[in-house]
């Protein structure tokens, strides 16, 4: 993470750096699925941090771990393609477009990808949510801050998802769409009837 943003602030401007649409929207994203995501379990008991809607299906407290452990994995894989030289020619290997992958995100499929399947509540090393919660803040502001002064190439680095191939660009916008994919989950289980009411 820090490579990704002393290396960004030694750029400049360039004909592979993002454009201003690109950037906005990016830090949009970002800051908008951080509030949301903040807003939505804030206040929340332990009772109603640990309710469960049934015993096969995960807490607002296990979403919440694994959104961030999720979170820290879509950032490695970003750092492992970036330290790696540019790859222009494997860009018609990308055959998800950006409005695609928003999709995709928008309708919950990717809930039902093998990115659920990794980075499991069990496996968080937090002893409290308070602990998830400052790490979950904390690499989100870094991730911002590599947003908004980065001159990298994103476009024509590269990650094999569940997806396929897409680029480095399409990794950030696919981890604050993940955030948005779990608040709609927390809303869910708070939704729920028999959800504690305090």
């Amino acid at each position: 993470m820090t490579l990704l943003v002393i290396t960004g602030f030694a750029g400049t401007i360039n004909d592979t750096s993002l454009s201003k649409t690109e950037r906005k929207f990016a830090v949009a994203q970002l800051k908008d699925t951080k509030a949301d995501l903040l807003k939505s379990i804030r206040g929340l008991s332990d009772a109603q941090l640990n309710f469960k809607q049934s015993a096969g299906q995960w807490s607002i407290k296990e979403c919440f771990y694994h959104l961030v452990q999720t979170e820290s994995g879509f950032w490695a894989m970003l750092e492992e393609s970036m330290k790696k030289p540019a790859t222009p020619e494997k860009r018609p290997e990308v055959k998800t477009s950006d409005e695609d992958l928003l999709k995709v995100i928008a309708e919950g499929d990717i809930n039902k990808s093998d990115i659920s399947k990794l980075f499991q509540p069990a496996g968080a090393t937090w002893k409290s949510m308070g602990e998830a919660i400052t790490a979950f803040k904390f690499s989100r502001a870094q991730h911002l801050k590599y947003v908004k002064i980065t001159t990298e190439d994103l476009r024509n680095h590269f990650i094999q998802s569940s997806f396929g191939w897409i680029d480095c660009y399409q990794v950030i916008i696919l981890m604050s769409g993940y955030s948005n994919s779990h608040i709609q989950q927390i809303s869910e289980i708070m939704a729920d009837p028999r959800f504690p009411k305090n």
